[in-house]
């Protein structure tokens, strides 16, 4: 009788461990990567100083920074400096040791950045921001004031001198948002704005991006130190800032740029050669809408001309609020004295004094 043949053993099936490797390695990946909300008593003790002060703005806890230097000192001209588009008012801080002898100057976190993160009003657009800046000055008493916005944050200042003209007594704008962007939005942006990848992508490490971004914006390498890369990374991690970026990123629409041709306040565009997110060519074309204004073009300089070059771009605006007077605001007639009744017979009164608004 013929012996038997052995059945052979069928191959083992691998692909559930695979499966099971891959999904193992992904899970890791993601713990890795996931950066959870940094608590906000935290990021105040590290970030905030001794200028730093918490004010109410419109229900928000908006972190505020007020170079003055003695109470002689609130008679000085105030600057109120709007920074851009994930920044924070630390940008301005080259700027504040240039100035402050000199000038008063207050900034602030915008909502959905630095230390102030989210607000009531759960709106993050050019508009929002707007009303945000005109209930900051009225809540600091600030009558008129000149008014500083870098990027983002010059969309924001030019967009109040052209609704609020009175309130503004100079502007400055510096690498600022007002065109339509040509070509692809920068990298975070877009990537914001994609379904899903912008829901889930805002809890991952941001320092890969951020430095990225930063070695964009400067024009000098040297500056994307650990130090600001770190500073950056932090703050977008404060309560309630990821969750307004990825708002903002998908509800701010196009600027319209008409009201430029409009504005009639006294204007000075700085703006660095060297910027890769905003192009130079904008800058004449600010110069060209608004009339009388004035351009100082850094050619070694990049996005954040303030941060890259504080001394000189700073005597820049030193310079331009002590040559260019502030706008003068038509004066109104003084109070006549009250009506009287006509002794010429000839003058008819109207029978119903009409009531001032």
């Amino acid at each position: 009788m013929p012996l038997r043949r052995r059945k052979t053993d069928a191959p083992r099936r691998r692909w559930p461990l695979v499966l099971l490797f891959a999904g193992s390695v992904l899970a890791g990946a993601a713990l890795w990567a996931y950066s959870p909300i940094l608590p906000a008593e935290t990021l105040v003790a590290q970030y905030a100083t001794g200028r730093s002060k918490f004010v109410d703005v419109g229900g928000v806890r908006a972190h505020v920074r007020d170079y003055t230097r003695d109470d002689s000192d609130v008679e000085a001209i105030p600057l109120v400096l709007i920074h851009g588009s994930l920044g924070s008012l630390h940008m301005w801080e080259g700027w504040a040791r240039e100035l402050e002898p000199r000038l008063r100057l207050i900034t602030v976190d915008l909502p959905g950045h630095g230390l102030t993160g989210a607000w009531p009003r759960d709106e993050y657009t050019i508009e929002a921001y707007t009303d945000f800046i005109e209930v900051l000055v009225d809540t600091l008493h600030l009558d008129r004031f000149v008014l500083v916005g870098h990027s983002m944050g010059g969309a924001v200042a030019w967009s109040f001198a052209a609704t609020r003209p009175d309130r503004v007594s100079q502007l400055v704008l510096v690498d600022a948002a007002g065109y339509p962007r040509q070509g692809e939005a920068p990298l975070p942006m877009r990537l914001a704005r994609m379904p899903v990848v912008g829901d889930i992508g805002i809890y991952f490490k941001p320092e890969h991006l951020v430095r990225r971004s930063l070695t964009e914006v400067y024009a000098d390498p040297a500056l994307v130190t650990p130090e600001r890369v770190k500073r950056y990374s932090d703050l977008q991690r404060f309560p309630g800032n990821r969750e307004a970026t990825l708002q903002r990123a998908r509800t701010q629409e196009p600027l319209d740029p008409t009201p430029l041709k409009r504005l009639d306040v006294p204007t000075l565009i700085i703006w660095g050669a060297k910027d890769r997110w905003v192009p130079v060519a904008n800058a004449f074309r600010f110069q060209q809408d608004i009339k009388g204004s004035k351009l100082e073009i850094f050619q070694n300089l990049g996005h954040n001309p303030m941060e890259e070059d504080p001394k000189a771009t700073a005597a820049a605006v030193a310079a331009f609020l002590a040559t260019t007077p502030p706008r003068r605001l038509p004066r109104l007639p003084p109070p006549g004295p009250a009506p009287t009744e006509p002794t010429d017979p000839a003058v008819v009164l109207p029978a119903v004094v009409p009531e001032k608004d």
